[in-house]
């Protein structure tokens, strides 16, 4: 077990820590907000005039994308849900309402391609420092486990990463049972695992599974979007071993 820094924050007894995807080692801005935007306008093409109020619950305002709006935290079942709640106010049908907003959604993916997401600068060089210093690493993020484990793939990340878990069907985030589920996937305790995150979902989710601790990074320095966290940091480097 080892012990980990963060500022002035010590976390001693670890074995393992999860990172979230999207926001926190991917820079997935830019692909979140076109993925918003193309959905929106196929969606706004069937229903006139339902695309700027599905934008705005996305979380696009203009051209900048909220890091704590819809597109950028919520599972993608979450996401079809919500649009199709908008496109449901139209008087059109639940299920329909469902298909159309599953169908943007994929034909917007295929749209704007699948060239990766870069890492955020110092994201390989930590997961390899952790993983070499003899901690069990592991994904656990909102998108699909098959965006999870494109991601590790596309970034060669396999070397470091021991579990690769997105949400699928069942709970998404905050439900502590994700972080427990993981926990048990690594063949570690949630009372020595830490968790990484960009959301107050990946905060919230943590706390209730009652591990080790929580670490809030704030890229874009809005600490509100990490409330709860034990400490917030700006980038991953801040993440240290201290010396046995």
């Amino acid at each position: 077990m080892l012990t980990i820094k963060c500022g002035k924050i010590t976390f001693p007894n670890i074995q393992a820590i999860l990172f979230d995807k999207n926001g926190t080692l991917e820079d997935s801005e830019t692909y979140l907000r076109s993925l918003a935007q193309k959905a929106a306008r196929l969606i706004d093409a069937q229903i006139p005039g339902i695309g700027e109020p599905l934008l705005m619950a996305f979380g696009i305002n203009g051209n900048n994308l909220d890091p704590a709006g819809l597109i950028s935290v919520a599972s993608r079942r979450e996401t079809e849900v919500a649009a199709a709640a908008y496109i449901a106010e139209t008087g059109r049908g639940w299920f329909e309402s469902l298909t159309i907003a599953r169908q943007a959604l994929d034909e917007a993916e295929k749209y704007i391609g699948r060239t990766p997401s870069p890492l955020f600068v110092g994201s390989l060089e930590v997961l390899k420092y952790l993983r070499e210093r003899g901690l069990k690493l592991g994904i656990l993020s909102a998108a699909t486990t098959q965006e999870v484990r494109k991601f590790v793939a596309d970034h060669q990340l396999s070397d470091y990463i021991q579990l690769e878990m997105g949400v699928d069907e069942g709970p998404s985030k905050p439900d502590p049972i994700l972080f427990l589920q993981a926990c048990q996937a690594l063949g570690v305790e949630p009372g020595a695992t830490l968790m990484v995150g960009d959301s107050v979902g990946d905060m919230q989710m943590a706390r209730n599974a009652k591990a080790a601790g929580c670490i809030g990074i704030t890229w874009v320095g809005k600490s509100e979007n990490v409330q709860g966290a034990d400490v917030v940091i700006n980038q991953l480097e801040e993440i240290q071993i201290l010396a046995a």
